[in-house]
């Protein structure tokens, strides 16, 4: 999320590089699909957050399969799946047993294939755990709270507001790209947008959402400003390193579920962390 990257060709894109009808429609779909799901029986939310894994998890194969890097298919899907139901269900010691399971699991089904590119694939492979399940089990333990769905959509609000900010403000303003080998669409004006906006709707969500003190919702939005950039920019230098443009092209107008879940994964943890210390565990 935030300011898209650079060129994604041809006419009816807008200036930064995006299908905007195209974009906004399957956001819509996106939002309906999850305002369902949370406000209706709880743990579909937790469904719908493990099939956008497992797209999301299909697209880094492919991904890393052009840089001739083997994935274990097996144990990193189960890991998908067992990882965030398991800090659902059980909480976190359940997530980090599950994930530990899943990297012993790593290192002996790659075994089966030989010596020779294993460090390569084994470390690849527990990566991938790391970055989507694992991340992601944060965003389960938010479910999981009395109020979790709330939470959870204070959580999306935050992180949508940074790209929301960061896109408007990198259109009309943004003249100094921040890291342009990496990202030259991502300028400083885009990231004082994002943080303006994600303050902005941090203090009035953590006030009217979760009863809480505004100041800690502009410490949130502030804070989760720079885990959602920082995941902007390591999504980014994934795909150059890996020689690829976009992840997919399951979502019109955004790419594949990796460009959406860019900023969405390391929020999830920052999100789940402040939540803990200003809220509580929230588990009664």
């Amino acid at each position: 999320m935030g300011e898209p990257d650079a060129a994604q060709a041809p006419a009816a894109k807008s200036r930064a590089g995006r299908n905007l009808p195209a974009a906004v429609a399957s956001g819509v779909v996106l939002a309906v699909v999850v305002l369902v799901s949370l406000f209706t029986v709880k743990w579909l939310f937790a469904v719908v957050v493990i099939v956008a894994l497992i797209i999301a998890a299909h697209e880094l194969f492919q991904a890393f399969a052009q840089a001739s890097i083997r994935l274990t298919r097996t144990p990193v899907f189960a890991a998908v799946v067992v990882i965030p139901a398991a800090a659902y269900v059980w909480g976190v010691t359940a997530q980090l047993v599950a994930t530990g399971l899943a990297i012993l699991a790593i290192l002996m089904w790659r075994i089966r294939r030989g010596y020779e590119g294993y460090v390569r694939d084994v470390t690849a492979s527990a990566f991938v755990v790391a970055y989507l399940p694992f991340m992601a089990g944060f965003l389960m333990l938010t479910l999981a709270a009395d109020n979790g769905p709330a939470r959870v959509v204070v959580f999306i609000l935050l992180t949508v507001s940074n790209d929301i900010g960061g896109y408007a403000a990198g259109v009309l303003f943004g003249k100094h790209p921040i890291a342009p080998q990496i990202s030259p669409k991502k300028s400083w004006e885009g990231l004082v947008g994002s943080i303006i906006l994600q303050c902005a709707v941090g203090a009035v969500s953590f006030v009217y959402l979760l009863d809480a003190p505004w100041w800690q919702g502009l410490i949130a939005g502030l804070v989760l400003t720079v885990t959602a950039t920082a995941g902007d920019f390591a999504e980014s230098a994934i795909k150059r390193d890996l020689g690829v443009k976009d992840m997919g092209t399951f979502l019109p107008g955004h790419g594949g579920m990796m460009d959406r879940l860019d900023s969405l994964v390391p929020n999830a943890f920052a999100s789940w962390a402040l939540f803990t210390v200003f809220l509580g565990s929230g588990i009664g």
